[in-house]
C-alpha cells in the first residue's frame, strides 16, 4: 500500500534516473506504480524520454497508462509509434478507451489508426463513432460478458472464466435468448453461492434497469445515482443487448456536466480542455459573447438612471446607495438561482414544483429582506446620520428588491428547463441584470414618491 507523498517522492526518484539515462532502473520502479499515476509521471517527461519509457513498458502496462493520457500526449505517441506498436495498443486496450481516444484526435490520425485496426474492430469503431457525442452509445463498452438462460451455474462460471479475462467487469452478467434480446441479469456472486446444477433461467432478475443506445449521458448518470449501479446495460432499439456502460466514466460524465454547468453561470461558453492547456484567444472567444450579450443589456440600467437624472441630481445622496441596492439584489438572485439549479440537476425540483418554488423563495425573500433591510435602517439612521425619509427609501427598495430577486432567482431556471434551454444559461449574469434594472425602477419610483422629487 502506497501513500501520496511515498508516490512523489517515488515519481522524484523516477524523474532523476530518466534524467541519467538509467532506463531501466526506472522502468522497475514504474512498473509497482498505478497506472493513472505513471500517466501523471508521462506529463512532467520531455517527448523524447516520454517515448522511450513507453516502449519499454511491458504492453499491457502501457496501454493502460496510454488509456489514462491527456489527449496531446496519446496524439504524440500514436504519431510517433510503428503500426506495429499501434496494432499492440489497439489489440490490449478496453474498446471503450479506443473509442474515447478516437473521438479527440484529428482526421489523420483516426485515419491511421483505422488502417492497423483488424475488419471487426474497424466495423466497430465506425459504428461507435456515429453516436451523438452526449449519447449512451458514445459511453458503453462491447466488453461485458453474456450468459444464455439453458445454462447452470457451473457452466456460467466455466464460461466467465474462459472469455471474462479481458471484459470490463464480470460483477455482473447478463442474460440473453436466441436473437440477443436483454432477458435477465446475475450477479457472480448469486452464481458462485447457488448449487452447480441451478439452472440460469430460475435465478436470474428479469427486472433489469437498462438505458437505450440514444438516452442522454446526463440522464444515464441521474440514473446511476439513483439506483446506485455500478454497471448498467445498453440496448438498440430492438431491445437487444449492444454494450454496457460502467461507473468509471459516469463519473467523467458528471464532472464534465457539473463543469459545464460552473462555466455557464460564469457566462462562458463551455469547454472540455483544463484551463492550463487552453490557450488565450480561445479562452477570450468563449468569454467574449456573454459579455457583448451582458454589456448590451446592462444599457438598460443606464437608461433607467438617465430617466431619472432629475430626481438624482435633486438629491446627490441618492447615488451614493445604488451599488449596495444593485450588488445586494444580484447576490439574493445568485443564491437562489444556484440552489434551484443544482436542484434541477439532480431531479429534486421537477417542473412540476414551479409554485413550490415561488412560494419558498417568497417566505425566503421576505424574511431576508425584513432583516437587512432593518439592519440597514439602523446603520443609515442612527450611525450615518442619514436623513429619516432616505433611510425610509433605501430601505423599502432593498426590502423589495430582494424578494424579487429571489422570486426571479427561483422560477426563471425552471422557465429555462420548461422551455427547453439549459437552466445554467438563467443563472447569475442574466438574473443580475434583469435585477438591477428591477432595483433601479423601484428605487426611484419610491424617492420619486416618498421625497416628492
Amino acid at each position: 500500500m502506497i501513500r501520496m507523498n511515498e508516490i512523489n517522492e517515488i515519481t522524484e526518484v523516477i524523474l532523476t534516473q530518466i534524467e541519467n539515462g538509467k532506463y531501466a532502473e526506472a522502468r522497475r520502479s514504474i512498473i509497482g506504480m498505478e497506472s493513472a499515476d505513471i500517466a501523471l509521471l508521462f506529463e512532467e517527461i520531455d517527448r523524447q524520454n516520454l517515448l522511450v519509457m513507453f516502449r519499454i513498458l511491458p504492453k499491457e502496462i502501457a496501454a493502460d497508462v496510454f488509456s489514462y493520457m491527456p489527449n496531446e500526449l496519446q496524439q504524440y505517441i500514436i504519431e510517433s509509434s510503428t503500426d506495429r506498436e499501434i496494432k499492440l495498443i489497439l489489440e490490449e486496450l478496453f474498446f471503450d478507451d479506443t473509442i474515447d481516444f478516437i473521438e479527440e484526435m484529428p482526421a489523420n490520425v483516426v485515419k491511421r489508426i483505422l488502417s492497423n485496426a483488424d475488419n471487426e474492430t474497424r466495423t466497430l469503431i465506425n459504428q461507435f463513432l456515429q453516436y451523438p457525442e452526449t449519447s449512451a452509445g458514445s459511453l458503453m463498452t462491447i466488453e461485458y460478458v453474456d450468459l444464455e438462460k439453458e445454462m447452470t451455474a457451473a457452466e456460467a462460471l466455466e464460461h466467465i472464466r474462459k472469455t471474462g479475462i479481458d471484459k470490463e467487469t464480470i460483477d455482473t452478467c447478463y442474460v440473453l435468448d436466441n436473437n440477443r434480446i436483454l432477458a435477465g441479469s446475475i450477479t457472480i456472486r448469486k452464481l458462485i453461492l447457488v448449487p452447480e446444477t441451478t439452472r440460469i433461467a430460475d435465478i436470474m432478475d428479469e427486472n433489469v434497469i437498462y438505458i437505450n443506445t440514444h438516452d442522454d449521458r446526463e440522464e444515464v448518470a441521474a440514473l446511476f445515482k439513483k439506483y446506485d449501479y455500478l454497471v448498467m446495460p445498453v440496448v438498440d432499439s430492438e431491445h437487444r443487448l449492444v454494450g454496457i456502460v460502467t461507473i468509471d466514466h459516469i463519473v467523467d460524465v458528471i464532472e464534465l456536466e457539473n463543469t459545464e454547468d460552473l462555466q455557464k453561470m460564469a457566462a462562458i461558453a463551455p469547454s472540455e480542455k483544463p484551463y492550463l492547456k487552453t490557450n488565450a484567444l480561445t479562452l477570450a472567444k468563449h468569454r467574449i459573447p456573454w459579455l457583448l450579450i451582458l454589456m448590451i443589456s446592462a444599457t438598460f440600467t443606464g437608461n433607467i438612471i438617465k430617466k431619472f437624472q432629475d430626481a438624482l441630481q435633486s438629491v446627490m445622496i441618492l447615488a451614493a446607495f445604488i451599488p449596495m441596492l444593485m450588488d445586494t439584489g444580484g447576490y439574493s438572485g445568485s443564491q437562489s438561482s444556484t440552489l434551484v439549479i443544482r436542484g434541477l440537476a439532480l431531479g429534486e425540483i421537477k417542473l412540476r414544483d414551479f409554485f413550490r418554488v415561488l412560494w419558498k423563495e417568497l417566505q425566503i425573500g421576505i424574511i431576508i429582506g425584513v432583516t437587512l433591510s432593518a439592519a440597514n435602517f439602523l446603520k443609515l439612521y442612527f450611525f450615518d446620520k442619514t436623513g429619516l425619509m432616505i433611510a425610509f427609501t433605501v430601505c423599502i427598495t432593498q426590502f423589495m428588491t430582494i424578494i424579487i430577486a429571489k422570486i426571479i432567482g427561483g422560477t426563471l431556471p425552471i422557465i429555462a428547463k420548461k422551455l427547453g434551454v439549459d437552466p445554467a444559461i438563467m443563472a447569475s449574469p442574466l438574473i443580475t441584470t434583469i435585477v438591477d434594472a428591477a432595483a433601479l425602477i423601484i428605487y426611484f419610483t419610491t424617492a420619486t414618491k416618498l421625497l416628492n422629487l
